[in-house]
């Protein structure tokens, strides 16, 4: 008996070893455009995949970020700059990977870019700081992916949406888990209704990881606080802020700077000739996801347990 379940298990893990290596043919002559390349996921992955020979069309937020890319990537690598909230920059970026791509169409679109600030306590913060994240994060990644659609249909490509563990748990307060469960939806929904075109949908749920976008964030959490009525300051109190920022703190010292764990996955889901529909690299995932299986009334008491105690608490 356990012989037979030794020799299952065996084949079990070298069938998924090759199902996993099988990758697509003509990667070279395949064009990828990614979001958010000036600094962290996006440029990592634009520099891998560059690296292999793929035509890569880099997005950057500001000139400068292109202007690096290109210094240190190949001739193949394109850049151009992209501001996701202005739907005529979006536009125009549509129009520049049409040119790009020609008759091939676009294999694939990864959605990468996007911004944690200002996140903080609810109470702390307006509608539009929440719609800052949300426009962004969700608004302006849907405007991109509607725009390209075509593109993507006539070369039977693949999206790669990047979200988050803050799409299946919420730590912390303000728009950014909001619009990562809104790009949950809007995923899942996009992967269906491709599937008879062709189109392969993947969502990336990195763990905890250090990028430009969750840098200095206590700084800006302190800078709200500054900008805070008086009777709300009264009501958390200043030990409440430095609870908050320590928090901050923890999460952020005990992240991963290794940044090729996740664009390996990135690569996967654009190579791979079976591409998983999720991917979640780092070593929280496997803790993230029992903590979200469990009753609302546990994870909320194990989340209130970590969350600082107002001053004005009942």
């Amino acid at each position: 008996m356990w012989l037979y379940l030794a020799v299952l298990g065996a084949f079990s893990f070298l069938y998924q070893w090759y199902w996993k290596r099988q990758t697509v043919e003509n990667l070279t002559e395949k064009f990828v455009f990614i979001t958010g390349c000036d600094s962290g996921f996006g440029n990592h992955l634009a520099k891998q995949l560059d690296g292999k020979g793929m035509r890569v069309l880099a997005a950057c937020h500001r000139k400068e970020g292109a202007e690096l890319l290109k210094k240190t990537t190949s001739d193949r690598l394109k850049t151009t700059v992209l501001e996701l909230t202005s739907t005529e920059s979006v536009a125009a970026a549509a129009e520049w990977v049409k040119q790009c791509v020609g008759d091939k169409g676009l294999w694939g679109l990864v959605n990468n870019a996007g911004t944690t600030k200002p996140s903080g306590p609810n109470e702390w913060l307006t509608k539009d700081d929440f719609a800052k994240l949300i426009n962004v994060n969700l608004l302006g990644l849907i405007d991109v992916t509607l725009q390209l659609l075509p593109l993507l249909k006539r070369a039977r490509g693949r999206v790669v949406n990047v979200s988050s563990l803050g799409g299946r748990v919420a730590l912390f307060g303000g728009g950014y888990s909001p619009s990562k469960y809104g790009l949950e939806a809007f995923s899942n929904t996009l992967r269906q209704e491709l599937h008879h075109f062709g189109v392969r949908v993947s969502i990336i749920e990195p763990g905890f990881f250090i990028t430009n976008a969750h840098r200095n964030s206590e700084e800006t959490l302190r800078d709200i606080w500054k900008h805070l009525p008086s009777h709300l300051k009264e009501s958390y109190g200043q030990q409440y802020l430095e609870d908050y920022c320590n928090r901050y703190n923890f999460v952020f010292k005990h992240a991963s700077e290794d940044l090729r764990v996740v664009s390996d996955s990135m690569e996967h889901a654009l190579t791979s000739t079976y591409p998983h529909t999720r991917y979640m690299p780092g070593f929280i995932s496997p803790l993230i996801l029992l903590f979200n299986s469990l009753p609302d009334t546990i994870t909320d008491r194990l989340v209130i347990w970590c969350y600082p105690k107002p001053a004005q608490a009942i």
